[in-house]
């Protein structure tokens, strides 16, 4: 039978925004251990005192989360410029044997503006375009026979360049993300390159996106 500790460690770790905030000390122990006592009782099968609790909370190691804030900390502080673009949608296709030929009709109409945003996402049942709002009735027009599956309009994309080193860092999209959606910012799509991060929100998001993103920069 697990432990008492071995039992809270592993509800603990379900969350790994609960473990960050514990290894920042911004959790009450106290009221942590009385909300998990159900669950550590139902699974150990006997009656646990708060106290136990407590200690076993206490007794955990930062483990592998602090090590990581530094390292992510590294690479945060070596981010290039922000690059904001907006008034942009996106578009969801079924994907099908036809998609590519109509995407091929998109692509150079679109190819002749130097200054449009354009990407797209092909995945194993869907392929998802974003670009520039103007190029609505292309898009339509150029995929009329396929399968829309969404679109959504008034969306805004922020670009942050990383520096080379977040390839070799596990978890940095993940702090990123963790700090937008502490903030209620949601990110609708994301788009990466080797050394390059999109997030894409609604264009009412995207200054409180921006302020977030450069708070981070500055304050590493």
């Amino acid at each position: 039978m697990s432990t008492i500790s071995k039992i809270t460690e592993d509800i603990i770790n379900r969350s790994p925004f609960l473990r960050e905030a514990m290894t920042e000390n911004l959790i009450n122990v106290s009221a942590l251990a009385r909300k998990i006592k159900p669950e550590i009782e139902k699974e150990s099968g006997k009656e646990i005192k708060e106290g136990a609790i407590v200690m076993a909370i206490k007794r955990m190691t930062p483990g592998v989360y602090h090590k990581l804030d530094v390292k992510i900390k590294n690479v945060i502080g070596g981010i290039g410029d922000f690059l904001v673009r907006s008034d942009l949608v996106d578009f969801t296709y079924e994907n099908s044997e036809s998609l590519r030929e109509a995407q091929n009709k998109l692509i150079q109409t679109i190819g002749e503006d130097s200054d449009s945003f354009f990407t797209l996402s092909k995945g194993i049942t869907e392929t998802t375009y974003i670009l520039n709002s103007k190029y609505v009735n292309e898009v339509k027009k150029s995929f009329a026979n396929e399968r829309l599956k969404s679109h959504n309009k008034n969306l805004s994309s922020i670009t942050v360049k990383l520096p080379e080193t977040n390839v070799e860092t596990y978890g940095v999209y993940y702090y990123i993300m963790k700090h937008l959606a502490w903030e209620g910012i949601n990110i609708e799509q994301v788009i990466s390159t080797a050394n390059e991060f999109t997030g894409i929100v609604n264009s009412n998001d995207i200054d409180d996106a921006f302020k977030i993103l450069m708070h981070l920069k500055r304050n590493i």
